[in-house]
């Protein structure tokens, strides 16, 4: 096999003055930036003012109490295996001799942490919990300085807890 060497030239026609000084060029770029200029501006002040969110937004994660008060987290970890992102780390412990009376499992999350900034927000931990203990429908996410505030913890998940006396009356 033997490569040409064929050249392929290329002819190029010569630059009128007006292209030699960049004048048409200067023109096209000043039109650009007035167009721009006076467009209204998409900034939007956070904190004051929240932008729309989109409907298919499903909000941030929250773990849910059974009708109780009692946390529902059982500690299976499917909810971290079903993670694509590997957001979620758990530590499973069990109830202490006396305690077992008062929860229906004896085993509970006694570490939950939710790694904000590796989530995608799928929602697959939701499909994945027998148990329906976390959801995504709590606020948007909130803006932090620090890359330590995006952990979120059981203080930061787990719903309030409410007085089951005041509902009843």
């Amino acid at each position: 096999m033997q490569l040409s060497n064929r050249k392929k030239v290329i002819e190029q026609k010569p630059m009128t003055f007006s292209e030699r000084i960049y004048f048409p060029a200067i023109i096209r770029g000043l039109r650009i930036t007035l167009r721009h200029f006076f467009k209204k501006i998409p900034t939007v002040k956070y904190p004051e003012e929240i932008r729309p969110y989109s409907k298919n937004f499903r909000g941030q994660h929250s773990l849910k109490r059974d009708e109780e008060g009692r946390e529902r987290c059982t500690a299976c970890g499917l909810c971290a295996l079903s993670c694509p992102a590997e957001a979620i780390t758990m530590t499973a412990a069990e109830r202490k001799k006396g305690e077992e009376h008062l929860y229906r499992e004896e085993k509970y999350a006694s570490v939950y942490e939710i790694n904000m900034l590796r989530c995608i927000f799928c929602g697959l931990c939701e499909e994945a919990c027998p148990k329906e203990a976390i959801y995504l429908d709590g606020p948007h996410v909130t803006a932090d300085y620090l890359r330590k505030d995006f952990i979120y913890g059981k203080d930061k998940l787990v719903e309030p807890k409410f007085d089951i006396t005041k509902l009843k009356s």
